[in-house]
């Protein structure tokens, strides 16, 4: 910590307890803060692709995590630089906004920071380059615009979107049945979308998964599934044309607030205790089956003696149902959530078609399906797969190929992936930094060479020569003017990502660029670091 002096060399102190903190300041602090983030996008660069290799994460409480999810990566790694901090928010933004190239936005951050560390070095301000990469991201982004295509989709003809959500999983462990997820991910985002207003809201989407069974057997269920059972053995499992009560109020007699204790002195007083409980349940179960209903379900648990009262009079019943799964329940079935007995009517009962339980396996793991509601705007995503690690990367898969059909009900422009989009906009990049006298035009050339780092990393990837690779292809794509050349990552013998149906959505690109060089500008601007130091 550089010490301060007065005019008669004493010391004085600016900074409380000065000589426990460590400084960084100038050159140093940019250097030290852009090789953090490169090694973060080192971690990440290897995962990019469909040819990407998968990262294990183990929890402090021995939890592990298989995964090549960017954001799922940088979430579950325990990073303490601040600067590495900076990624991990960077591929979070991305994952919130857009849902998938959380690890193409790191990788581009990071080959940004490679370049600025090459300017830096050359004696060029770091505000300078920092607004030539500015520049050179809106050339970028205008690019984008101009060699997108729109894509025309309808509620019947959605090919389009499936091949979209193909790209998007064919990165991911469960590539192998990619055909099947991105159709089931397309239906459900169809099912609740709001084609006129070009909006769907992914909440009413439930994935639910369950160990067992294997991969091919995930479905789509219109309607919700719950991971209980009816609360007696022996009520019917197969209900149709039900008319559901659903209830956050407990099967039980009512407890006074207040602290009390009833004395009971004879076998009559007992009697009637008893006879008044028993009451109460006949009046509960009276009230349900009055307004009509065949199904009753309820937040709460019941007593035994409830439990058998609804069994006697042929009332199935479904206890301890979560909060988030009754309001999917209500918004599937029409049915309103009633919190007391004396507020029931016919009009709050929710309709479906079929109320089923399904038991899986040999275990005795049963399900409730709720199928053929009256609103059909709630569906659930049923997972199968070998193990609970399976499952949940296989949810993270969905959950990308749901907000990118999404994103393309949202706006349905489209550019072409395998990093043709990149080389595109690399060379336009290039060809456009000539138009920039000063120093920016370094800078502009540099985010040229770095937009060229995501098409490089996939074929590194894929285990072809990356740079016999990238220069092939670029040259192709400027001897033919075609936008859609990108690297063969699956081997199929053809660069041209039109043939291979490799797709990617327009908005995702441009925010990939965006935020990236956002992180970047940010990092560059920092000059002065003071940070307690480690004893």
């Amino acid at each position: 910590m550089a010490l301060a002096f007065d005019d008669y060399g004493r010391p004085f102190i600016i900074i409380r307890e000065q000589e426990q903190k460590t400084r960084l300041r100038g050159l140093d602090a940019q250097k030290a803060n852009i090789s953090a983030g490169k090694a973060i996008a080192r971690i990440l660069r290897t995962s990019l692709g469909p040819k990407g290799m998968d990262k294990m994460l183990s929890s402090p409480d021995g939890d592990v995590t298989i995964t090549n999810d960017g954001a799922t990566i940088l979430e579950q790694m325990d990073v303490d630089n601040q600067i590495a901090k900076l990624m991990v928010e960077l591929s979070r933004s991305q994952d919130y906004e857009i849902g998938d190239g959380t690890t193409g936005v790191v990788v581009m951050a990071g080959a940004l920071l490679e370049q600025a560390e090459k300017l830096l070095e050359r004696g060029i301000h770091p505000i300078r380059i920092a607004e030539g990469f500015e520049t050179a991201s809106r050339i970028a982004v205008d690019h984008l615009e101009r060699i997108s295509h729109k894509f025309e989709f309808g509620s019947t003809n959605i090919e389009p979107l499936v091949q979209t959500c193909m790209t998007t999983l064919s990165s991911k462990i469960v590539n192998r049945c990619k055909r099947s997820l991105a159709e089931i991910a397309v239906k459900a985002v169809v099912a609740v979308a709001d084609l006129e207003r070009k909006d769907v809201n992914l909440d009413l989407i439930k994935v639910d998964g369950k160990v067992g069974g294997k991969l091919e057997d995930t479905e789509l269920i219109h309607g919700i599934v719950v991971d209980k059972d009816m609360s007696h053995p022996q009520m019917p499992k197969r209900i149709e044309n039900a008319k559901i009560a659903i209830l956050t109020c407990p099967f039980e007699p009512p407890k006074p607030k207040t602290k009390h204790k009833v004395d009971i002195d004879t076998v009559e007083k007992f009697q009637t205790l008893r006879q008044q409980e028993q009451k109460y349940f006949d009046d509960m179960v009276q009230k349900c089956k009055d307004v009509g209903a065949t199904l009753v379900i309820c937040q709460w648990g019941f007593d035994d003696e409830a439990n058998h009262l609804l069994m006697h009079r042929n009332l199935p019943a479904v206890r301890w149902v979560g909060g988030v799964e009754l309001e999917l329940i209500a918004i599937a079935t029409g049915g309103r959530i009633v919190p007391r007995f004396q507020e029931l009517t016919p009009e709050k009962l929710g309709k479906a078609g079929l109320v089923r339980e399904k038991s899986f396996g040999t275990t005795k793991d049963r399900m409730l399906y709720i199928e053929q509601c009256a609103n059909s705007r709630a569906v659930t995503i049923f997972i199968r797969g070998g193990n609970k690690m399976m499952i949940e990367e296989t949810k993270r898969s969905i959950h990308d190929a749901l907000c990118v059909a999404r994103n393309l009900i949202r706006n349905n422009s489209i550019v072409y992936g395998g990093g043709s989009a990149e080389i595109s906009c690399s060379i336009a990049v290039e060809a456009a930094a000539d138009r920039y006298p000063g120093v920016e035009q370094y800078a502009i050339r540099a985010f040229a060479d770095s937009l060229d780092s995501i098409p490089m990393a996939l074929a590194e990837n894929s285990g072809l020569q990356p740079i016999e690779t990238l220069s092939a292809v670029k040259s192709q794509q400027i001897k033919e003017n075609n936008p859609c050349c990108g690297i063969d990552c699956n081997d199929v013998g053809t660069n041209d990502m039109r043939e291979q149906d490799v797709f990617e959505t327009l908005i995702g690109k441009q925010q990939q660029i965006l935020l990236a060089t956002q992180v970047v500008k940010m990092i560059l601007k920092i000059d002065d670091v003071i940070s307690p130091s480690e004893f």
